[in-house]
């Protein structure tokens, strides 16, 4: 047996409740491993710990698994009848079985040896409070990102002469084009007819730059984007059509205009601030240059965005209340945190229970580009943006010589790093304000459809880009934040993109194997570049998806109704064909 590939822990993603009711277990064993059985029951079923009775448990095969790539991950759901539960696996290859506990692995005849002392796994109670609890909403919610200078100026009239005219086409990060809370208000129809339930805003409290990540005033709305009640308006016309808001907070880091950074510049350690910053050198130098002198601690070594000390309790009571406020005051639906693996995990565990005894079911999403495993226990944030498929995704499609098992370990690996309850709420995104845009990377209609297939049937909340609905292009920032170019979304090719992106939405909506969480790769094609995936509802109902990334075209098996479909006639998939249907049963 391969000892070295098998690893369990009763914490983290690999023990934990689902809610309070039942249990999810997770084994991760090599591909040796045929077989897996858990024994299990409670820990107190043949008396107290420490007494002379035997304990054996109930036992159970354990039928469902993902692969990985050197690895096997195993799942079952138990339900402990008294919250608690002891239990160790039984590990089948094909011609051994051995036992693994706490402690190690046990042959049958030192299994059943008199007087030892198994050292079992242990899940000692699944109290309610410490069960970790996401909003349910999310999931059924389709997300639409903007980046509110560039997406719709709603008072075209006001502040004209100090703007950019509005424009298709590269941008610089120097011009302002006018776009505003108005502009937003007056396109919901347009995003409620596209199928949008969820808005994400990029900053809009004042700050000097386009972007609005340097932050001067974290409770006044930027003058650029209008006053607090056109925000206000704005939130109370979304709800009213079934949107939610999700708003920017950047707490890492602040603008150079930002009060108490001006008070620290002016006053030095003498100032009441003096610990709300990360300053290593006294007096702070007079020049403006990039910080990896290490006058002080900045963000990404930018001098004007100074870093804040989220582990100073006044800093963290000031943005509790920043955020208390927003609540209270916009009723927003979800807060999304810049650079969020670089505040205090202190500060995150306090916001969130000052945020959640407001607002339940507030959605808190960290922006993390790596394995996130550490924010998201259920004391922290609700999710992060999923970079990890985000880039998985990408460069399956870059790499042809990446056949489809290395898609499924990737998406596998996705999907076996956290808690469902996480996964059920994933942030997924293609793209955005960051990144160069979607269809600017393969310039291929046919790979951009493919990938938006998968992002709109990948369990989680699906996010896209301003203007993917009509494949915008754009680079690197800040070119992939070009303006929303409205007078062009009646062309007929405009259109056909719109209403082919309309189907997809309308189908995540609507089809519940596509939000499930449930899914796996039967591998039933030979062609080396189809990814094929069946998603379940959970009741017996099946969607399937196929993209053949070949070069080859390819006979599909009959199957049930189209749901989605590009380049596919008469049971044939062209390459770069796109197939998602019900699956016949």
């Amino acid at each position: 047996m391969e000892f070295t590939g098998i690893y369990h822990k009763t914490s983290e993603q690999m023990s934990y409740p689902l809610n309070e009711r039942e249990l999810i277990i997770n084994l991760k064993t090599g591909y040796d491993v045929e077989k897996v059985f858990i024994h299990y029951g409670d820990p107190f079923e043949a008396g107290i710990l420490g007494g002379k009775e035997t304990w054996t448990g109930k036992r159970e095969e354990i039928f469902y698994k993902k692969r990985l790539r050197f690895q096997i991950w195993w799942t079952t759901t138990l339900v402990p009848a008294y919250k608690r539960c002891k239990y160790f696996f039984e590990l089948h290859t094909t011609d051994q079985v051995w036992y693994y506990f706490e402690d190690g692995f046990l042959t049958e005849e030192q299994l059943h040896m008199e007087g030892r002392m198994q050292q079992c796994f242990v899940v000692p109670w699944m109290n309610p409070a410490d069960i970790n609890r996401t909003p349910d909403w999310v999931n059924d919610t389709v997300w639409y990102q903007i980046f509110p200078d560039r997406f719709c100026n709603g008072t075209p009239g006001k502040n004209a002469g100090q703007l950019c005219p509005w424009r298709n086409g590269p941008v610089t990060n120097e011009e302002r084009f006018g776009g505003n809370l108005e502009g937003i208000r007056q396109k919901l129809p347009y995003l409620k007819e596209l199928g949008i339930n969820g808005i994400y805003l990029n900053p809009i409290m004042e700050a000097e730059s386009n972007h609005k990540y340097d932050t001067t005033d974290y409770m006044k709305i930027d003058p650029c984007f209008g006053e607090k009640e056109d925000f206000i308006r704005l939130v109370q016309e979304a709800h009213a059509q079934g949107i939610r808001i999700m708003v920017d907070a950047v707490f890492n880091h602040c603008g150079r205009k930002f009060a108490p950074w001006l008070d620290v510049l002016e006053k030095g350690r003498a100032s009441r601030y003096a610990d709300w910053f990360m300053v290593n050198t006294w007096p702070i130098p007079e020049k403006q240059a990039d910080t990896r002198d290490g006058r002080y601690y900045s963000f990404a070594f930018a001098d004007g965005m100074p870093k804040l000390n989220t582990n100073n309790e006044e800093v963290i009571d000031y943005f509790c209340g920043i955020c208390r406020d927003w609540i209270t005051d916009y009723d927003i639906d979800g807060i999304r945190f810049d650079v969020g693996n670089e505040v205090s995990h202190r500060f995150l565990k306090t916001l969130r229970h000052h945020l959640k005894a407001l607002k339940p079911d507030i959605y808190l999403l960290g922006e993390i580009w790596h394995d996130a495993s550490q924010w998201l226990a259920g004391d922290e944030y609700d999710s992060v943006m999923n970079y990890p498929l985000t880039s998985g995704i990408h460069d399956f499609f870059l790499d042809s010589s990446m056949k489809k098992e290395e898609f499924e370990f990737m998406v596998n690996r996705c999907y076996t790093m956290y808690m469902q309850q996480n996964n059920n709420v994933m942030f997924n995104l293609l793209d955005s304000h960051d990144t160069e845009r979607l269809m600017n990377r393969f310039h291929s209609l046919d790979t951009f459809y493919q990938q938006l297939a998968v992002l709109f049937t990948m369990p989680g909340s699906p996010c896209i880009f301003y203007g993917t609905e009509i494949a915008m292009e754009g680079g690197h920032d800040p070119d992939c934040r070009r303006c929303m170019p409205w007078e062009e979304l009646e062309l007929p090719e405009n259109q056909e993109k719109t209403a082919a992106l309309r189907k997809l939405i309308l189908l995540r909506r609507t089809e519940p194997a596509c939000r499930s969480l449930y899914f796996h790769f039967p591998n039933e094609y030979s062609s080396g570049r189809c990814v094929e995936y069946i998603k379940l509802d959970g009741e017996g109902r099946e969607v399937e998806v196929l993209l053949n990334c070949s070069r080859e075209m390819m006979e599909i098996k009959e199957g049930g109704e189209v749901l989605f479909s590009r380049g596919f006639h008469d049971r044939l998939l062209e390459p770069g064909g796109t197939l998602i249907r019900h699956k016949n049963r």
